[in-house]
């Protein structure tokens, strides 16, 4: 079984007195399903798991249910015997944004206490805005990804000591030894190639094969196509969600990352808020990572944002190498020179600072250049601006000399990633290998450092 962080979080919830509903959100085929089931048949006597997705596609005993009368006699009709009391079932609602009614039926079900109750969804951004009553103070909305590069790392045998030893020495800002750094760089180039996807994973544990992994990713990537064409289809069929979407590899592998708006139908002159619809999905729904622009960066960020400025990455970096590489493993095993690898190293930096917490910017100016993320750092009340580096040119960065130096923005120190062993710092620049981004959290609290 993959070790995954947010089940320690649903286990102290479900095991503490407080009767609100959590419920777990992010894309499809994440592992949410079965990391709630898991901890929930462990902390209850009686699991019910209700597939809201499913049901739609069977016999549709809850879909046109409307009160909490009519849901309990339904579920007993399904799930009767597995039911207890309050104090001994849980009762999983997956995919809850399909039938948006429970949304709203969520507030009633916490305050009648028959059982207690959980929920995921992967469109909850988007169905939550269509529901006619959001249960504000009986749930919990708990964001979740596929796999970290820690959780990649402990699933390939690497052990949560060395892990904890890799923090302390690089918050201290200390290089790791050659063999130390060797062997995560090795695992590295792997998450590149296989991402955190549960199914990819599990199936490179199981088979070392290339090619099944990038079959159980080309999977994922059709279901996200397929999602994408029915939201078109209930929207009339007048959105371009997947053709945006199958973009985003080629775009990525341009200079500039972000989105063009006249490159989506190849008409001049058609502008960026025409589209708000498909990328208000792409967003919401998971399968992309959102990085704004920003006009002036400064802190904090979001009051300089720029809306019709966007860079686009995917959700997960192996699901990208397979788009840009398929079974060719060379380009990122071997670090093939000719091969640029910025793409996939800047989507496993926007990967991982998004599960972490932290909001995504980028600066951009045609005089000033451009710096790849910029996140607030509450903790002095400033920026943090991160360069990324997949080549030897790292110690390279005009822009973000720029940013650094300027005395209006208030920069206490930048970070530079790349696949140097060494940190080190010169001024207020701060080079650090890649890997290091796993440990760049942020809890949004002003009295926690956001990295060290």
């Amino acid at each position: 079984m993959l070790y995954r962080k947010i089940a320690s979080y649903i286990e102290d919830h479900l095991r503490s007195n407080s009767d609100m509903i959590l419920v777990i959100e992010g894309a499809r085929q994440i592992g949410k399903s079965y990391i709630i089931r898991e901890v929930g048949t462990r902390v209850y006597k009686n699991f019910v798991e209700i597939n809201f997705v499913e049901d739609d596609d069977g016999d549709r005993i809850f879909k046109n249910v409307r009160t909490t009368d009519d849901f309990y006699l339904n579920l007993s009709s399904v799930a009767g015997e597995k039911l207890g009391n309050y104090d001994d079932t849980l009762v999983l609602l997956d995919e809850i944004q399909h039938y948006p009614q429970f949304l709203t039926m969520l507030k009633f079900l916490r305050q009648e206490h028959r059982y207690h109750f959980i929920a995921s969804g992967s469109l909850l951004g988007i169905a939550l805005r269509t529901t006619t009553s959001i249960p504000i103070g009986s749930v919990i909305p708990k964001q979740m990804y596929q796999l970290d590069f820690e959780e990649f790392l402990i699933a390939n045998g690497f052990g949560q000591d060395a892990i904890d030893a890799m923090r302390d020495k690089i918050n201290v800002r200390q290089s790791l030894p050659e063999a130390v750094h060797n062997r995560v760089m090795n695992l590295f180039r792997k998450y590149l190639l296989i991402g955190g996807m549960p199914d990819a994973v599990n199936t490179y544990l199981e088979t070392h094969n290339i090619v099944k992994v990038r079959e159980v990713q080309n999977a994922i990537h059709r279901l996200y196509v397929e999602d994408a064409s029915k939201y078109e289809e209930d929207n009339g069929g007048k959105l371009l969600v997947k053709r945006i979407y199958d973009m985003i590899p080629s775009q990525m592998e341009n200079k500039k990352k972000r989105v063009v708006a006249k490159d989506i139908q190849d008409k001049k002159g058609d502008r960026f808020e025409r589209y708000a619809a498909e990328f208000e999905y792409l967003i919401s729904s998971g399968i992309t990572i959102a990085v704004h622009a920003i006009s002036n960066p400064r802190y904090p960020l979001k009051e300089s944002l720029q809306k019709n400025l966007l860079k686009l990455y995917m959700n997960d970096v192996g699901m990208l190498t397979g788009q840009l590489y398929h079974n060719n493993l060379r380009p990122i095993l071997n670090d093939v020179r000719s091969v640029n690898l910025g793409a996939a190293y800047e989507n496993v930096v926007a990967q991982e600072l998004k599960a972490h917490g932290h909001e995504l910017y980028y600066y951009d100016n045609r005089k000033k250049g451009e710096v790849d993320f910029l996140v607030d750092d509450y903790s002095a009340l400033s920026i943090l601006p991160i360069e990324v580096k997949s080549g030897r040119d790292y110690a390279i960065h005009s822009a973000l000399n720029n940013m650094v130096g300027n005395e209006d923005y208030h920069v206490n120190s930048a970070v530079v990633l790349s696949n140097e062993r060494e940190i080190k710092q010169d001024g207020k620049t701060i080079y650090m290998p890649i890997y290091a981004v796993m440990f760049f959290d942020s809890t949004g609290n002003d009295d926690e450092d956001v990295m060290f």
